[in-house]
């Protein structure tokens, strides 16, 4: 997913991509563990999307505060 595509989402919606991405990484920790993973990539590519999610939340969490 874009950072730019995440910066034009509502906080709602980045909090439900978060939820959903946190489950799919857990999902796929579970195959990883079971062996049962064909896509091994997956995996960091699931962590940076968290990742990025993190990072736009933090962004106009700071941003809300400074503007106070």
């Amino acid at each position: 997913m874009d950072v730019s595509e995440l910066r034009a989402m509502s906080d709602a919606d980045l909090r439900d991509q978060y939820a959903e991405s946190k489950r799919e990484l857990f999902n796929l920790r579970m195959q990883l563990a079971a062996r049962q993973l064909e896509n091994f990539r997956r995996i960091r590519e699931v962590r940076r999307d968290v990742a990025r999610v993190l990072t736009v939340l933090g962004e106009r969490s700071r941003a809300g505060s400074v503007q106070s």
